[in-house]
């Protein structure tokens, strides 16, 4: 018995990494699959104040609507008409252009809803809406 055991000691000459690739693949799926599912904090439209658009990156736009009912594109104050051009413009540079759009909370929705056109009217499909989020919920009751 003792010479049986002697003979199962066989040195380990290979790793077997089958299940190690399997493993990693599926982790890959898994989270190719899951990162479209991930939530974007766009939904809140109630904005304190207005900023005026900071650097423009390539395929970004900001507008703006501020409390007084100016526009601005990329920091720059311009008419509607301007707007209309500017927006255009990028759209020509770049089919894939997205807008973030920004407006003060006391402007009218309807301003706010004529602005969304314009920019959609141009052929912007992707906007996000600028929100500010509030840093601790205020107290209710």
């Amino acid at each position: 018995m003792a010479g049986s055991a002697q003979d199962n000691d066989e040195e380990i000459t290979g790793i077997n990494v089958t299940p190690l690739v399997d493993i990693v693949l599926v982790l890959l799926i898994i989270f190719m699959v899951t990162a479209n599912f991930i939530v974007r904090e766009t939904v809140e439209v109630d904005l304190p104040r207005a900023a005026n658009g900071g650097e423009t990156v390539q395929g970004l736009v900001n507008v703006v609507l501020d409390k007084e009912g100016k526009f601005y594109f990329d920091g720059t104050q311009v008419t509607e008409v301007e707007l209309t051009q500017k927006v255009a413009e990028a759209v020509a540079k770049d089919k894939d252009t997205r807008a973030i759009i920004s407006a003060d909370q006391s402007i009218a929705y309807g301003q706010v809803m004529r602005l969304i056109d314009t920019v959609k009217g141009q052929g912007i499909a992707k906007f996000a809406l600028n929100i500010e989020k509030d840093v601790a919920p205020a107290p209710r009751g």
